[in-house]
């Protein structure tokens, strides 16, 4: 850094996570590619020796309308990780770790003495924006107008779309946290406004199918708990008989279709790990509201066998009205082990039964499942997908959580390289992956979730139940969502998918993977890879060029 320097500056890839205590490791990057349709992000990390309160960014670019400044933010991590992880990590002590895109208040940040940071630029690159070559040039100013640093940056625009998304991506979306973090009354017109803010995100950001609690979803609870009442069906009980207010759900269906969500799954109808008792359930009864089913209920018990076969058909026909045959999906239990197996059993059973060809999608590992007919489409931890690979099991869809960090696997918590969340996108497009599934949108309660709600901007590790970044993509933000640098991440893997399936429609899947694997010493799997995030920008800018020539 020359004595006459103010402010150091440097380009980077987005999958650089530049931290306030640690020199820059990555050399600078300066220029990139984009097809049409898709979000382009990189970075320009500044530090100085002083305070710089007030300093003014802005963009002088052919793009500037269509690109966005953001600041990467710090949140605290006190568990980043399992004492048994391997190696391919960041680091493991507690800390501050970059995450948090934060919008810029007047274009404004801030410099901390000798403290890295990095402001978060993206392209949205639309069908008006012209192919060919697009410089980008960041500035950065004092308020007088005096300049403390520069950067430049080329984008080259392919004249080439993306396809539309065919992979199915979903995390779970939990109404009832936003409910309780922005302190309205579930379902009140306040709680839709948040809702609509969240789900602009949501699809923006790449998710095309989200979770429908029918009732409220049985999941992350302790047996005998609770989560706050959270169900789009109105239900009236009437002795042995039932009937059912759909406005609520169509309510929801008619929001989030004009959003763009293509699917929606149907909240489990089952308790989860192991499928043994029913949802919490309301119910109008004698004009009173209360809870007619819950953990006292056995799943296998005629009265809630009863209920599921006077609601199911019902909600049949409102799908069905709705033309939505080939848009919803159902769940049973979430993640059921092998010794569950007879109660879920069970259960699959008569949901088919009820439902009859509509698909089935849960979250388990063993194949048993699968082979023994108990649902349609397997969504299978990335730590034991390969029994289902080596197997060719249809309809396959991946899921990772708390569980996925040994060997390599991908993952998102904090203190894991970016390149490594990023992979599963060229993991997902080899294996023909149908869909992925993540538990963790926006839930921000602590572990087993009744236990307390908690302040994401404080407590990352769901108050030490899991390893940060787990639990949520998203943080609360005064009148919607905050970003991050994760989901932004999560969003380019699934753009790689897109990209990768551009080009098998024009040379062939066999050649794109030929190009995918070129540089490789051993075929790519959900545990082998290339462990270098320039092998990714180098993977996808090599497929661009491909695309390039071919169009």
């Amino acid at each position: 850094m020359e004595q006459n320097v103010i402010l150091e500056t440097r380009c980077l890839h987005s999958l650089v996570k530049i931290f306030a205590d640690e020199d820059l490791k990555e050399p600078a990057f300066t220029q990139g590619s984009s097809l049409i349709g898709e979000y382009y992000s990189f970075q320009v990390a500044y530090r100085s020796a002083s305070f710089f309160r007030n300093i003014v960014v802005t963009i002088d670019s052919p793009l500037t309308h269509d690109i966005t400044l953001r600041s990467v933010g710090l949140v605290p991590s006190e568990l980043p990780s399992y004492e048994d992880h391997d190696d391919y990590l960041l680091r493991t002590k507690p800390g501050l770790y970059p995450d948090p895109l934060y919008d810029l208040e007047g274009n404004i940040v801030r410099s901390l003495p000798n403290q890295w940071r990095s402001v978060w630029i993206t392209v949205r690159v639309t069908e008006k924006v012209a192919p060919g070559i697009h410089p980008i040039s960041i500035r950065f100013t004092k308020e007088s107008g005096e300049q403390l640093g520069e950067e430049q940056f080329q984008l080259e625009v392919i004249a080439a779309s993306l396809p539309e998304q065919e992979l199915i991506h979903t995390e779970w979306f939990y109404l009832d946290c936003l409910a309780t973090e922005y302190k309205v009354v579930a379902f009140s017109d306040s709680h839709w406004k948040i809702i609509d803010a969240y789900l602009t995100n949501y699809v923006e950001y790449g998710m095309n199918m989200i979770l429908t609690p029918l009732f409220t979803p049985p999941l992350e609870m302790h047996v005998g708990e609770e989560r706050p009442t959270n169900q789009l069906i109105g239900v009236t009980r009437e002795g042995e008989r039932y009937t059912f207010d759909f406005s609520r759900l169509e309510k929801w269906m008619e929001l989030c279709l004009s959003k763009g969500i293509q699917y929606f799954e149907f909240s489990h109808l089952f308790t989860q790990w192991g499928a043994k008792h029913a949802p919490k359930i309301i119910a109008e009864t004698g004009g009173n509201e209360e809870r007619i089913f819950g953990w006292e209920t056995n799943a296998a018990g005629e009265e809630y066998r009863s209920f599921l076969t006077q609601f199911i058909p019902e909600l049949l026909k409102l799908i069905s009205a709705r033309r939505l045959e080939h848009q919803a999906y159902f769940h049973v239990s979430d993640e059921p082990w092998i010794g569950d197996m007879p109660f879920y059993q069970d259960a699959s059973t008569l949901l088919r039964t009820l439902i009859g060809d509509f698909p089935i999608i849960d979250a388990l590992s063993d194949y048993q499942f699968y082979a023994s007919g108990l649902l349609s489409h397997p969504v299978v931890s990335t730590e034991h997908i390969d029994t289902f690979t080596e197997n060719h099991a249809s309809n396959l869809w991946a899921y990772y959580c708390c569980c996925e960090y040994k060997d390599g696997l991908s993952n998102r918590f904090f203190n894991m390289p970016s390149e490594r969340t990023r992979i599963i996108g060229a993991q997902l497009y080899k294996y023909d992956i149908q869909g992925f599934l993540h538990w963790g949108y926006n839930h921000w309660y602590s572990q087993k979730s009744v236990i307390q709600p908690i302040d994401p901007f404080k407590v990352t590790d769901a108050d030490h139940g899991f390893p940060s970044g787990d639990a949520f993509l998203v943080y609360p933000g005064k009148s919607g969502p905050i970003s991050s640098i994760r989901l932004a991440v999560m969003r380019e893997a699934m753009q790689d998918v897109r990209a990768l399936k551009l080009l098998e429609g024009l040379i062939g899947k066999q050649e794109t993977m030929k190009c995918l694997e070129e540089d490789l010493q051993e075929p790519l799997t959900f545990r082998r890879y290339e462990k270098r995030s320039m092998w990714i920008i180098n993977m996808r800018e090599r497929i661009n060029r491909l695309i390039k020539d071919r169009i």
